[in-house]
C-alpha cells in the first residue's frame, strides 16, 4: 500500500466515480469472505455488526423490537446486515451506489428467501430515488447506517437531509460508525500516535490500497478518497436536519481490524490490546428521532 496522501482538493464527482469503481470490484472478493454460509446454515444467524447494534437500537422502539417496523438501510452493500435486519423483523429496503452489490444482495436474500426491496442510486440522493422507486409517500420508522459508511462521504448536511426526509414523524435514526479519533491513528505504528487530521477542511485523504477489509484478495480499482468527520460534525448535521438526538455512546470494539494488533475476540469483533482498550475509543453511535 502506497502512503496516502492528504489535503486532495477533488470534486465530489470524480472523487465518488472513484470509490465506485472500487466497490465495484470489492463485490466478489467480499460474496467469497463474508461468512455467506452461516446465514444458509442458520435461519436465525445476525451479522455480528447487527447484532451488537440491535442491543441499542431496539431501546428506542416502541415495542423494543424492530418486528413489524419499516426499515430503509443506507450503503447497505451486499446486504448481510439488510438480511439480518430483515431476520430481526424489519420490512427492509438496501440503497446502495454499487449496482453490482445490490445484485448480490438480491440473489443472497432470494436464495434465503428473505423479502426486500433493493434501490440503486446514491446515498446523498436517496429521498429522491425511494420516490422514484416507491413512491413519494413512503416513509419509514427506522434509518439505518451500517459501520464504515460516512467516511465515503463529503458532504455530512445533505445526508443528514436524506436521512430527514425518508423518516416518518416519530421515527428513529441509528448509526454505528468508525469513531474519528480512531481514523486519525497511525495504523502501522506500535503504539497510539496520531497521523492524519481530526479536523478537516472539506479537502479528502487520497489511498492506493489493493487489499480490502476483509479476505486475501485484490481490487482492480485500488485508488479511493475518505473524509474523516469530526464527531461535531456528525451531531451537528443530524440537529440541523431538525432531528433530536436521543442517545450517544462511544464503543471499544471494531467488526474489522483497524491495525495488525488488535485482538480478535470470541464474538469477532477486534479490540486495542491491554489498557489501550481504556485509551481510544473504536465506534460512536447515535440514535436521533424526527419529532413527530
Amino acid at each position: 500500500m502506497a502512503d496516502p496522501v492528504d489535503g486532495v482538493d477533488i470534486p465530489w464527482e470524480q472523487a465518488r466515480a472513484t470509490n465506485l469503481a472500487n466497490w465495484d470490484s470489492r463485490v466478489a472478493l467480499h460474496v467469497e469472505a463474508y461468512g455467506l454460509e452461516r446465514y444458509r446454515e442458520d435461519p436465525a444467524h445476525l451479522s455480528t455488526v447487527v447484532r451488537t447494534d440491535l442491543r441499542t437500537l431496539e431501546r428506542h422502539l416502541p415495542a423494543g423490537t424492530l418486528e413489524g417496523l419499516s426499515l430503509c438501510h443506507l450503503q447497505c452493500h451486499i446486504g448481510t446486515d439488510t438480511v439480518s435486519l430483515a431476520r430481526a423483523g424489519a420490512a427492509v429496503v438496501g440503497v446502495d451506489f454499487s449496482a453490482p452489490a445490490l445484485e448480490a444482495a438480491a440473489a443472497f436474500a432470494s436464495e434465503l428467501g428473505v423479502d426486500a426491496t433493493w434501490v440503486h442510486g446514491d446515498v446523498l440522493e436517496a429521498r429522491a430515488l425511494v420516490d422514484r422507486e416507491l413512491g413519494a409517500d413512503v416513509r419509514f420508522d427506522v434509518v439505518y447506517t451500517s459501520i464504515g459508511a460516512i467516511t465515503w462521504l463529503e458532504d455530512l448536511a445533505a445526508w443528514a437531509r436524506q436521512i430527514a426526509a425518508l423518516l416518518r414523524p416519530g421515527g428513529v435514526f441509528y448509526i454505528r460508525d468508525g469513531h474519528p479519533f480512531l481514523y486519525s491513528l497511525d495504523e502501522t505504528r506500535e503504539e497510539l500516535v496520531a497521523r492524519y487530521r481530526y479536523f478537516t477542511d472539506g479537502r479528502a485523504l487520497q489511498w492506493e490500497d489493493a487489499t480490502t477489509y476483509v479476505g486475501d484478495g485484490v481490487v482492480t480499482a485500488p485508488r479511493t478518497y475518505e473524509w474523516n468527520h469530526p464527531l461535531s460534525e456528525t451531531v451537528t448535521a443530524l440537529l440541523d436536519a431538525a432531528l433530536v438526538i436521543e442517545a450517544m455512546e462511544e464503543g471499544r470494539t471494531l467488526p474489522w481490524r483497524f491495525a495488525d494488533r488488535m485482538v480478535e475476540l470470541e464474538d469477532g469483533d477486534f479490540a486495542w490490546p491491554g489498557a489501550e482498550a481504556d485509551v481510544m475509543p473504536c465506534t460512536f453511535t447515535i440514535v436521533a428521532r424526527r419529532p413527530a
